[in-house]
């Protein structure tokens, strides 16, 4: 069996680095921020040409307590994709504003400028698109809009550690990016965590006090509402060990993209978008009978998954929150399907894998 993803056997793979490090927050003094998350915060920023890096609980909390940085709550709105992890608009909840849904571009799959411009009101308050399955979004049409507008802009960047748009890093185009590091991510962990990236030195001061209670100063005063969002320490010190990493796990991730798309051949079956800049977190295809797809690639040893359907406006959560027609998402949503992509689980998958659609056509 191939499977669509395991972070454990990436965990095996750099055993030796995750072990010695897990070994040194044990053996320390801090357990709860301290050396290990400041050392993990600083060497992210560097990675990503950032700043200021704020280590979080999740990347829902990264999105959020960006926002409410910004200054942005109950009253606001927050401009959305549709076609993304429900984290993203639940984390505009979480601030006490409101998600407004719009479709996604059919080529990127990420948040159409149009459609977002069109959404715009006057409680709109900030933008977040996300760059879905680390492909970038259309960034110099988004800030653009933004700048227009007067609106905040929060890169999603969960799906998207390392990757690119025209030789710029994803995350340095908004006021701030916020980014996971669940287990399945290009940076995952061994639990959930997340940050905050930001060039703005007054933003990531309020980020750490929100992530804290609130506190300021050595007095560990609350000055205002806070929450207890800290990146575990552990945590940060197996993605300070899987970091150096990152950078050659995305040239194999897209060596294996590459392969897929000179291996891969059937009516109906759509690619992912190309570009030099992705990192290609999902390797994401789309076909009409995605279901029998699936279902045929299972019976041939060969995990997939289905991100994301439906959309967010058919979440119970979300009903209320589309800002007009969404019919991109609706047909992606219903006929996107992702198989393996990870390294440590694609070694042959693309030869696999065309193998079985050769018999799924037949």
């Amino acid at each position: 069996m191939i499977p669509q993803a395991a972070p454990a056997r990436r965990i095996a793979r750099f055993r030796r680095q995750v072990d010695e490090a897990v070994a040194a927050v044990l053996g320390g003094e801090a357990y709860v921020l301290g050396a290990p998350v400041e050392g993990f915060e600083a060497a992210f920023a560097r990675f990503c040409g950032a700043g200021h890096c704020v280590g979080v609980a999740s990347g829902t909390d990264a999105i959020a307590l960006a926002l409410r940085a910004l200054g942005i709550g109950p009253g606001d709105e927050v401009i959305v994709p549709a076609l993304t992890f429900a984290g993203t608009a639940q984390a505009v909840l979480h601030c006490g504003a409101q998600p407004r849904l719009v479709d996604v571009d059919p080529r990127s799959r990420c948040i159409d400028p149009a459609a977002a411009e069109a959404a715009i009101t006057p409680r709109t308050a900030a933008i977040v698109p996300v760059h879905l399955f680390g492909h970038p979004a259309d960034m110099p049409a988004l800030t653009a809009l933004a700048g227009r507008h007067g609106l905040a802009v929060v890169e999603d960047c969960a799906q998207s550690h390392g990757a690119s748009l025209g030789g710029r890093p994803l995350g340095s185009f908004g006021n701030a990016a916020a980014t996971s590091f669940y287990p399945t991510k290009n940076l995952g962990g061994v639990g959930d965590g997340g940050a905050v990236t930001t060039d703005d030195p007054a933003l990531a001061a309020r980020l750490r006090a929100l992530r804290y209670y609130g506190f300021a100063g050595p007095e560990r005063l609350s000055l205002g509402i806070g929450f207890n969002s800290r990146l575990d320490a552990l945590q940060a010190a197996i993605l300070g060990a899987l970091l150096p990493h990152l950078a050659d796990g995305n040239a194999e991730r897209r060596a294996i993209a590459a392969d897929y798309r000179a291996r891969l051949d059937l009516d109906g079956l759509g690619l992912p978008p190309e570009g030099e800049g992705s990192v290609y977190h999902q390797f994401a295809v789309t076909h009409p009978r995605r279901d029998a797809l699936a279902a045929h690639l299972a019976a041939a040893g060969i995990g997939t998954a289905v991100h994301y359907a439906p959309g967010l406006h058919r979440h119970p959560a979300f009903l209320e929150a589309a800002a007009g027609p969404l019919p991109v998402t609706e047909a992606l949503s219903a006929s996107l399907l992702s198989l393996p992509i990870q390294p440590e689980v694609a070694a042959g998958a693309p030869e696999a894998v065309a193998r079985a659609l050769a018999g799924f056509a037949s």
